[in-house]
């Protein structure tokens, strides 16, 4: 090739470059439409539409199942009940904000003597305990209790915001009179915990739960040590063979 072809190439190779440069980028920016978690497709990763890969909402598909380990109604005194379910979430970076549920509570022959409907949220990697006090059956015997969501629940990328606080020191007092469960609690974070709910369950030596109350306290500073404090009116029915005193905080986003 000569000195002139050469040229005439490089210069026609610039002039083509120039043009894809000038007119090519601006075109193709406006012409691309960046995939977004709002447009009804499943792109980017995403395991339905609008569902998992970078988004906020996940696809419950391709969560482990979350579940009703069990529900139970304990009775405190002349026909008022606590009742309490444990839902089980394996999943440590997925969780509920809000999901309506219902407690019934059933006589022995099956008949609804009570309910109460409520929402929750279901914590991220363990177990949230669904408590409800209170409960007045009119005096009628509670044999069997069922719990279920009454609203689908929507999973989100969340973080457990009570595997701050820690639970330790469980001790019963008074079983046979006016019993009293102290449990002593620490957030292990550097920023306060707002209105933390405590639900305390106890179990016999076979791990069947027998009683169940919850509290709450106003505040917990960062590093802050203390002390939950729950009461019965009357003597435990059964020895105690275990405890748990589960802490409750709403999840927060990732």
């Amino acid at each position: 090739m000569s000195w002139a072809s050469r040229r005439r190439t490089v210069y026609g190779l610039g002039v083509f470059l120039f043009f894809a440069i000038v007119i090519g980028i601006p075109l193709a920016i406006w012409l691309y439409e960046p995939p977004t978690c709002f447009d009804g497709k499943q792109n980017q990763g995403e395991t339905a539409a609008d569902k998992g890969g970078p988004c906020r909402l996940l696809d419950e598909r391709a969560l482990s199942p979350h579940a009703v380990l069990w529900s139970r109604a304990f009775l405190v005194r002349g026909g008022v009940y606590n009742a309490v379910a444990y839902v089980e979430n394996p999943n440590r970076e997925a969780g509920v904000r809000a999901v309506g549920y219902r407690f019934g509570l059933y006589d022995e022959r099956n008949v609804l003597v009570a309910e109460r409907f409520g929402t929750t949220y279901v914590m991220p990697g363990g177990i949230t305990p669904v408590f409800e006090g209170a409960i007045d059956t009119g005096n009628r015997a509670v044999a069997r209790t069922y719990f279920e969501f009454t609203s689908r629940p929507v999973w989100e990328r969340l973080q457990n915001a009570a595997s701050v606080v820690s639970v330790g020191g469980k001790s019963v007092a008074n079983e046979n009179a006016l019993p009293r469960l102290t449990a002593a609690v620490e957030n292990t974070s550097v920023a306060p915990v707002l209105d933390p709910l405590f639900v305390a369950v106890v179990f016999d030596a076979a791990g069947n739960a027998f009683a169940a109350s919850a509290t709450t306290l106003t505040r917990l500073e960062a590093g802050e040590k203390g002390n939950v404090v729950f009461t019965w009116p009357d003597p435990l029915p059964r020895v105690v063979g275990r405890i748990d005193v589960l802490p409750r905080l709403p999840p927060i986003s990732l």
